[in-house]
C-alpha cells in the first residue's frame, strides 16, 4: 500500500460556510417513513408511544391505550364543536385525569350542544378568536418585553392570557401588559424559574465546527459525543453545522489512537440516533462488537451514508502524520469532513472513522477507531434507545498493522 495515499480523511477546510452534506440513500434496511394527511391515524399506537406514556405518566399499558383512545375521540369532538360554535368557541381542554373534555362557550345558549356531543360546558366571557387576538397584540410588543419575561400564551381553562415572569418581576410584566394596551382583566401575570432556550440534538454522522475545519460527530454519549482525535486537541471548541456554540473537546488521542471527547453545552442534547442522510436516523441500542464478514454503514457530513463490509480488526495504519493501532479496516468509502462519523452494524454502535485511501467516486479502503475503547478508556456511557444504559459492554481493544486519516 502506497503510504503516500493513506490519509486521515479527518477535517474539511471550511469556506463562507460549512459545506453541504450530499444527499444520499438510506441505510440497509431503512424503508421510507409513512405519510398521511392530518386526520390520518394508525390502528393502534405505536409500541414506542405506549411506552413512553407508561414511562413518563407512571401509567399502566392498558391505562395509556385507554388514555390515547379518548384523546383521539377528544380531537375529533373538539374539531367538530370548534366548527359548530363559531364565534362562541372558547376553546377546548381535557382535565388532568386525561378523561374529561371541557369545551368553553362565550354564549351560554350553545352548553346543550357541547353536553350532547359527551363534553362538559363551560361558560366563559372571552371567545378563543378574542383572547388569540389580545396574545398577538401582545406579540406586536414582544420586541419591548424585558429579559425577566419569559414568555406569553393563551390558557383557554382560566379564559386569559397568561404572562410569565421570573420571580420577583411581576411587576415588569404588568408594565409589558400596560405598554401594550391589552386589559389587565384578560391577563394573569405568572412567576416562573423556565428560561427557554433553543434546543439542539446531536445525532451520529452530523457535522460540526472546529476552527476553520468540519468533522462529523461519532456517538451520542452522557454529556456530549465521540469523535476523531485528529479533528482537534484538548480545549479546542466546537460549533454545530448551524453555527451555534456547541462544546468543547475534553479528551483526544492521536496518533496511536484516534478518538476524542467533545463535551457539549446544556443547549445540545446527545441522542440514541445516526442520521441516515435520507430524512430520518438509525437507531443506537448498544454498541456490541460484529464479526469479520459483518455488513457495516458509515455516516459522515460529506458523502453521507454508505455501507460495506468489515475485512479486518487490529489493523495498525501508518498515517504520515504518524501510526495509529488498533485500528478496523472495511471496504466502505469515505471522504475529507467524514472523519469521526458513526459506523453502525444493524442498531449497534462499532467506531468512529479515521482515515483510508480513495472516494467515493472510485471507491477505497477506510479504517475506524472501536468505540467500546473510546467508552472504556475514558469512562463514558453510550446513549443508547434503551433505558437502561448503553445496551453493550465496553470490550477492551486490541492491537495490531496499515494507514492515512481524512482531514
Amino acid at each position: 500500500m502506497d503510504r503516500r495515499r493513506m490519509t486521515a480523511i479527518g477535517v474539511v477546510v471550511v469556506a463562507l460556510g460549512a459545506a453541504t452534506a450530499v444527499t444520499l440513500p438510506s441505510f440497509a434496511g431503512e424503508g421510507p417513513t409513512p405519510t398521511g394527511g392530518p386526520g390520518a391515524t394508525s390502528a393502534q399506537p405505536a409500541p414506542e408511544v405506549v411506552d413512553a406514556l407508561r414511562r413518563d405518566l407512571s401509567l399502566s399499558r392498558e391505562q395509556a391505550l385507554s388514555r390515547l383512545d379518548r384523546e383521539r375521540w377528544a380531537a375529533g369532538v373538539t374539531t367538530r364543536l370548534g366548527a359548530e360554535l363559531g364565534a362562541a368557541y372558547g376553546g377546548a381542554w381535557l382535565a388532568t385525569d386525561g378523561t374529561t373534555l371541557n369545551v368553553a362557550v362565550a354564549d351560554r345558549a350553545e352548553a346543550e350542544r357541547v353536553r350532547a356531543a359527551g363534553a362538559v360546558p363551560k361558560v366563559v366571557t372571552r371567545s378563543l378568536t378574542q383572547l388569540d387576538r389580545l396574545k398577538n397584540t401582545l406579540d406586536r410588543s414582544g420586541p419591548a418585553a424585558s429579559d425577566a419575561i419569559s414568555g406569553w400564551y393563551v390558557d383557554v381553562a382560566s379564559n386569559s392570557v397568561v404572562v410569565l415572569a421570573e420571580p420577583g418581576a411581576t411587576n415588569a410584566g404588568w408594565r409589558f401588559v400596560d405598554r401594550s394596551g391589552v386589559p389587565r382583566e384578560a391577563v394573569r401575570v405568572n412567576a416562573t424559574v423556565q428560561a427557554p432556550r433553543l434546543l439542539f440534538d446531536v445525532r451520529g454522522g452530523d457535522a460540526y465546527l472546529n476552527g476553520s475545519g468540519r468533522c462529523s460527530v461519532g456517538f451520542s454519549v452522557v454529556g456530549g459525543f465521540v469523535t476523531a482525535g485528529h479533528c482537534g486537541q484538548v480545549g479546542d471548541r466546537t460549533l454545530g453545522a448551524n453555527q451555534v456554540e456547541q462544546g468543547v473537546f475534553r479528551a483526544s488521542s492521536f496518533p496511536e489512537d484516534d478518538w476524542a471527547v467533545v463535551a457539549v453545552n446544556r443547549d445540545w442534547i446527545p441522542q440514541p440516533v445516526v442520521n441516515d442522510f435520507n430524512g430520518g436516523t438509525v437507531p443506537v441500542a448498544g454498541s456490541l462488537e460484529v464479526p469479520v464478514g459483518s455488513s457495516i454503514c458509515r455516516s459522515g457530513s460529506t458523502t453521507g451514508a454508505r455501507c460495506g463490509v468489515v475485512q479486518a480488526r487490529n489493523t495498525t495504519v501508518n498515517y504520515p502524520e504518524g501510526t495509529v493501532t488498533g485500528l478496523t479496516q472495511t471496504n466502505v468509502c469515505a471522504e475529507p469532513g467524514d472523519s469521526g462519523g458513526s459506523w453502525i452494524s444493524g442498531d449497534q454502535a462499532q467506531g468512529v472513522t479515521s482515515g483510508g485511501s480513495g472516494d467515493c467516486t472510485v471507491g477505497g479502503i477506510t479504517f475506524f477507531q472501536p468505540v467500546n475503547e473510546i467508552l472504556q478508556t475514558n469512562g463514558l456511557t453510550l446513549v443508547t434507545t434503551e433505558l437502561t444504559g448503553s445496551g453493550g459492554a465496553a470490550q477492551p481493544a486490541r492491537r495490531g498493522l496499515l494507514g492515512r486519516i481524512f482531514s
